[in-house]
């Protein structure tokens, strides 16, 4: 689980201009989580430009026009390094990903410059991102298949596992995954076994940024579920879905980010025992406990 409270080396209220060596190596799984407050006087907050100096030249700017900062407000940037791009969250929304145009193994320095107030710079470099290897823990693979993917190992979909613990009150879910780039959604579903009742449907869906809730209890559909503050996914973003299991409903958070509660409309939770995942992701791990 991605926890920005676990921060190490944490910088506090820096003077702006700040520019400090990064104090461990940029690897994939490495966060950067900058606290701040926007001034009142602060110069432009109506877009966000991203651009790499290289050989003391500027390469292309790329622009993002929804814009999360605002005068006289505080924000949280968790930056996010991942194999090939970075993945910036702010206020706990995904904003945008940029990819690396100079290896992160030649990145040892942060500077933050502008009218900002700066409160802590932190960092995290503990991460299993590091592995290379998909994994499960808990799960029993029915579709057994890994592929390679640049160097990536992940699971073929659909995805098809047994709960080696059924479920119930306390237990937890935790996927792994990138979606892709030109994504419509993809599904995630806790099921029994036995009855073929699908207890939890998760249905992203990307173009509508729907975050679609269902059960199909006796062989039909409820009601959706769709109310949502913030849809979570992005195409080309890496996520770690977590799906906690309480007494009365399911709880679901993206990313850290609490996203949702459903509750429960199949009441045998104990008879809860598979777990499907199918559409348009790269999935890299499934952990259950």
């Amino acid at each position: 689980m991605l926890s920005l409270n676990n921060l190490q080396n944490v910088i506090y209220n820096p003077i702006i201009p700040y520019v400090g060596t990064i104090p461990e190596q940029l690897e994939p799984g490495t966060l950067i989580v900058i606290r701040g407050h926007v001034p009142g006087d602060s110069d432009r907050v109506n877009c966000i430009v991203c651009n790499t100096l290289k050989n003391e030249k500027w390469g292309r700017e790329e622009i993002t026009y929804d814009m999360p900062f605002q005068k006289e407000k505080s924000f949280e940037i968790v930056i996010m390094v991942l194999k090939d791009k970075f993945q910036v969250a702010v206020n706990g929304k995904h904003i945008l990903l940029y990819a690396h145009r100079i290896s992160i193994e030649k990145i040892d320095t942060l500077g933050i410059y502008g009218k900002v107030n700066i409160h802590s710079v932190g960092f995290s470099f503990s991460s299993d991102l590091r592995s290379s290897q998909a994994s499960t823990l808990e799960l029993t693979e029915i579709s057994r298949e890994n592929v390679q993917n640049a160097g990536m190992s992940q699971y073929t979909l659909p995805f098809v596992a047994r709960l080696n613990s059924s479920m119930g009150p306390g237990r937890t879910v935790v996927i792994k995954g990138e979606v892709n780039t030109n994504a419509k959604g993809f599904n995630v579903d806790l099921l029994s076994g036995k009855s073929k009742d699908i207890a939890l449907h998760l249905n992203p869906r990307l173009k509508s940024k729907a975050f679609v809730r269902n059960s199909f209890l006796q062989e039909s559909w409820g009601e959706e579920e769709r109310n949502i503050t913030c849809f979570p996914f992005s195409p080309g973003m890496y996520f770690e879905m977590i799906i906690y299991c309480d007494v009365k409903e399911f709880k679901v958070a993206v990313n850290g980010v609490h996203s949702l509660e459903y509750k429960h409309r199949f009441q045998e939770l104990t008879s809860i025992d598979m777990l499907e995942i199918d559409g348009d992701i790269h999935l890299l791990e499934v952990r259950s406990w």
